[in-house]
């Protein structure tokens, strides 16, 4: 990802790609704070949420990652109707 992407409230999927710490278990996580990363370097702190199947965060944590290995998270924001994400048999 690059560091523009990384901002507060962004949700990334971490695993192994991001750092070995996360070879078993992979986790989502929602950004409050990124360290400061200089667009040269690929490793950043991060602080933020553990983030829960539902989205719900779990526990506050601070991360060091490499930014190439982030994904943006799929959407899960929970629809009115209780319907989580968007996709076939979601719509209005």
């Amino acid at each position: 990802m690059r560091p523009e992407d990384l901002k507060p409230g962004v949700v990334v999927h971490v695993d192994r790609e991001a750092s070995v710490q996360f070879i078993v278990r992979p986790i989502l996580f929602r950004i409050i704070r990124v360290g400061t990363a200089r667009p040269d370097q690929d490793w950043v702190w991060m602080s933020g949420y553990q983030l829960n199947a539902a989205g719900d965060a779990t526990e506050r944590r601070d991360i060091y990652v490499q930014r190439s290995g982030l994904r943006p998270a799929v959407n899960r924001a929970k629809t009115p109707a209780g319907r989580t994400g968007s996709g076939p048999g979601s719509g209005p």
